[in-house]
């Protein structure tokens, strides 16, 4: 894959468009226009999650950035992944924003996210294979990934993305669950 003059062959296609979209917006300052790709999927939502390189026997490093979207903004994939992974870079407001000499460094993983589809109760969810949505009043709303490490169980899984709206403990809410390609 050749992008902004560069040619990617041991990344995934898309990490590789995501690592691009960040070199390229930290050099110019502009989200550039990705080039279509051959049997692209329809947009969807996406969340890009940058890591630190791991320490010696860690699974994963320190979370530099993540940013996405539920549903997509953009016309086409490519673009959605760009602007989520520029937005986990310069715009994640737990984190400064990425230096260019940090790029390198990254462990990224693109979310590719199901629909989301609403469920009666936490016996309905499962972390490592389901994401999950948790609406409260006021339109408050906490989204947690699937697959984070550490995360055993559905009702840890609930109350993290709680805590994430600041939603109460003791809050109804209404809870949807979504699949994810993840791709490294």
């Amino acid at each position: 894959m050749t992008y902004a003059g560069r040619v990617i062959t041991d990344e995934h296609p898309y990490v590789a468009l995501a690592r691009e979209a960040i070199r390229a917006y930290l050099a110019t300052g502009e989200i550039p226009e990705p080039p279509g790709g051959a049997g692209d999927p329809p947009a969807t939502g996406v969340f890009v999650s940058l890591h630190e390189t791991p320490s010696p026997g860690a699974e994963d490093g320190a979370l530099r950035g993540c940013v996405g979207t539920i549903v997509p903004r953009e016309p086409t994939l490519r673009r959605e992944i760009a602007r989520s992974a520029v937005s986990a870079a310069v715009g994640d407001p737990r984190f400064p924003p990425l230096d260019p000499d940090e790029v390198d460094g990254l462990s990224i993983t693109v979310y590719l996210l199901g629909e989301p589809e609403e469920v009666a109760g936490v016996g309905a969810l499962h972390p490592e294979r389901y994401g999950v949505i948790v609406e409260g009043s006021g339109g408050r709303r906490g989204l947690l990934l699937p697959g984070i490490p550490g995360i055993s169980t559905a009702e840890l899984q609930v109350d993290i993305a709680r805590r994430k709206a600041g939603i109460d403990p003791d809050e109804p809410v209404r809870l949807l669950r979504f699949s994810a390609r993840v791709i490294h």
